[in-house]
């Protein structure tokens, strides 16, 4: 045997006990006898370097050389998912998927591991990199630190397509978890607060040794590509598994709400047995058709939702309240308690949200309150065990007038429970936040800055608004606290490339109240430029498609004030989009202009989004019920009954996809 026969052999033999014993937990052989395989295999390719290959087992241990991580778009966006806390919810989303579909389906349930989100693409049957879900368009690559984790295969076996992408959760058992923690522990170093953040922050580690040593695990649960087995999403998922993914064996299809209601019960007691942190169910439409049929809104698909399980709650002391300014200027109340233990982390601080829940609860320093993490993520005090007071309880709570970071005094708007700071201007949280939010990576998307930077700069005077930043140079801010000569040009770059961020997300980043990522598209759409929407009355914007009149007002006092005006008019002279592009307008027709219409029905040529976007790119408007003054209606197959019924009723015009196609084409 030659000694590229040798390594050949070696490797597969070593990826085949690897999954027997990391996938199906049935070994065949001793922990010594894989290491001495994978000992010889490590020589061998020491001795051939002309035979290395980025798959090999032997890449599983991982290197202690740093790398920066590169950015990567997703072929697919990775959208988060729409949550549900009751039955009654779960019932609703059942009955939306009925009455759209209006056929028979199925619902896949699944668990919801509690980790951190992977996309894995495979070409040719090799791992060909691995990306975080960082802002759902585009991630990090970590394909060298996933390569570590031996539940993830490296190369395939069976009839597995060319290329697809498939998705899952990179977990930290509760046993390594333990572990780790005992280790930092002994080295007095910060403790992880839960699985998740252990499993997150081990796999952005630039070290790919230390993630091999964490002993990380993962789960995959959706499958994404041109040339699927079959329609139906759990069967493509039981065929992932024969190509050697770990798939998780507690999936079902149900085939009724009560199906669905007995799996939700069944797990919300038997999940506290699992080797790995859950926080629910997602529950999927099954048929990857319908699912196309069923479509997205602006954050999540309409085919799939999660159920989280109901909050534990604990018991513990109020020790005082302190309160946070936001970047909208809204006053947080923020409850300071003794360190109790609540899903899998220690709890130390819990909102109190307003003056209102405050008053509600009838809190008083020294109180024993009941915490609950609201979707177990967000803690928050529910309750006061008013039997526990004793003669030693503090003074009653009542909300600050002032604003604790500028003294300036505090205003309620009618019908809002917050109370804010008017300071929009001067004061530094609000500044400072509304910086933040200027560079996230769904606005501006500025690499290199974030919360510290943005502080530090603050405080040396160096930035006082968001145009600041484009006057900043490398020769300011290397040298600083933290901040090499590589640091600061990198941070210079990502100020520089902002500039070719588009329009509508140039609008969602100036932070105006009320107008978020859906609603800065809606307004670049109708206003070609800045000048246009800066012009506009509260009268015009009503008129735009979701724009009401706390938007309106919202938009029209944002550019009445001068120094808003001035930061507009700064960052035009540092370059930035602030109109639509020829190649944007270009897209746009007025074909439908002035029409109305209905979609409904299943559509075998485009999804009902697509459709959407198709009329609001030709000048109509979507509306979602059926009246007098509906143009036309766009139908597929199984359109609803009750809808047919009154547009014959009405005459309304019914065009088939093809007809519509035919009248924009």
């Amino acid at each position: 045997m030659t000694a590229k026969e040798r390594i050949d052999w070696l490797r597969a033999e070593l990826h085949r006990h690897n999954h027997n014993y990391y996938v199906l937990n049935a070994p065949e052989i001793s922990d010594k006898e894989f290491d001495d395989l994978m000992r010889e295999l490590q020589d061998l390719e020491q001795e051939h370097p002309e035979y290395r290959d980025e798959n090999s087992p032997t890449m599983r241990v991982g290197s202690d050389l740093t790398k920066e991580f590169r950015q990567v778009a997703h072929k697919y966006p990775m959208l988060s998912l729409g949550n549900t806390y009751s039955e009654a919810e779960v019932t609703d989303f059942y009955e939306r998927v009925q009455k759209a579909l209006n056929e028979d389906f199925e619902i896949c349930c699944e668990l919801k591991y509690d980790g951190t989100s992977i996309s894995l693409t495979y070409e040719d049957g090799k791992l060909a990199q691995a990306v975080t879900r960082g802002d759902g368009e585009k991630g990090d690559d970590v394909t060298d630190n996933v390569k570590t984790i031996r539940s993830i295969p490296l190369v395939l076996h069976g009839n597995y397509p060319p290329s697809f992408e498939i998705r899952g959760e990179i977990l930290m058992p509760w046993k390594s978890f333990e572990a780790l923690n005992r280790e930092r522990e002994a080295r007095e170093e910060p403790l992880f607060a839960n699985p998740r953040n252990a499993a997150s922050g081990t796999l952005k580690s630039q070290n790919s040794a230390v993630v091999a040593s964490r002993k990380l695990d993962a789960y995959l649960y959706y499958l994404l590509g041109e040339e699927l087995p079959g329609d139906g999403h759990y069967e493509n998922l039981q065929m992932a598994a024969g190509w050697g993914f770990k798939i998780s064996e507690h999936m079902k299809k149900a085939h009724s709400l009560q199906e669905i209601f007995d799996y939700i019960n069944y797990w919300d007691t038997e999940r506290k047995n699992l080797p790995v942190a859950t926080d629910g169910i997602v529950l999927k439409v099954n048929s990857l058709r319908q699912q196309r049929n069923l479509g997205y809104t602006a954050k999540s698909p309409r085919w799939a939702i999660a159920y989280k399980f109901q909050a534990e709650r604990a018991l513990t002391r109020l020790n005082k309240v302190t309160y946070q300014v936001g970047r909208t200027g809204a006053i947080t109340p923020v409850a300071n308690l003794d360190p109790v233990q609540l899903s899998g982390t220690v709890v130390r601080r819990a909102s109190l949200h307003n003056a209102d829940i405050i008053e509600g609860l009838d809190l008083h320093i020294g109180d024993m309150v009941y915490v609950e993490k609201g979707g177990e993520i967000i803690p928050k005090i529910t309750g006061v065990d008013t039997e526990a007071r004793g003669i030693l309880l503090g003074e009653k709570v009542k909300f600050i007038t002032r604003c604790p970071e500028c003294g300036t005094p505090l205003v309620r708007f009618e019908g809002e429970a917050a109370h804010y700071c008017p300071n929009e201007t001067a004061c530094p949280p609000q500044i400072k936040g509304k910086i933040e939010h200027f560079i996230s990576r769904r606005a501006m998307n500025i690499d290199g800055l974030g919360p510290e930077t943005v502080d530090l700069f603050y405080r040396l005077g160096l930035i006082k608004n968001a145009a600041d930043l484009y006057q900043l140079k490398t020769e300011d801010i290397k040298g600083l606290e933290r901040m090499g000569q590589k640091s600061a040009e990198n941070i210079i770059k990502g100020i520089k490339e902002s500039r070719h961020v588009p329009y509508e997300r140039v609008l969602f980043a100036l932070g105006i109240r009320f107008v978020g990522e859906t609603v800065a598209k809606k307004l670049a759409k109708s206003f070609n430029s800045i000048e246009d929407l800066e012009q506009a009355s509260v009268e015009t914007l009503v008129g735009v498609d979701e724009i009401g009149e706390k938007i309106a007002q919202s938009i029209v006092s944002y550019f009445a004030n001068p120094l808003n005006r001035e930061l507009v008019g700064r960052l035009k002279e540092a370059g930035i989009q602030f109109c639509r592009s020829e190649e944007n307008l270009s897209e746009y027709t007025d074909k439908l202009a002035g029409l109305s219409i209905v979609i409904s029905g299943v559509f075998a040529h485009h999804s009902r989004d697509e459709y959407k976007e198709l009329i609001e790119k030709n000048g109509g408007k979507n509306v979602g019920s059926i009246s007098s003054k509906t143009s036309f209606i766009l139908a597929g197959e199984n359109m609803g009954p009750a809808k047919l019924e009154k547009a014959k009723k009405l005459g309304i015009r019914i065009l088939t996809e093809d007809d519509f196609l035919a009248m924009l084409s």
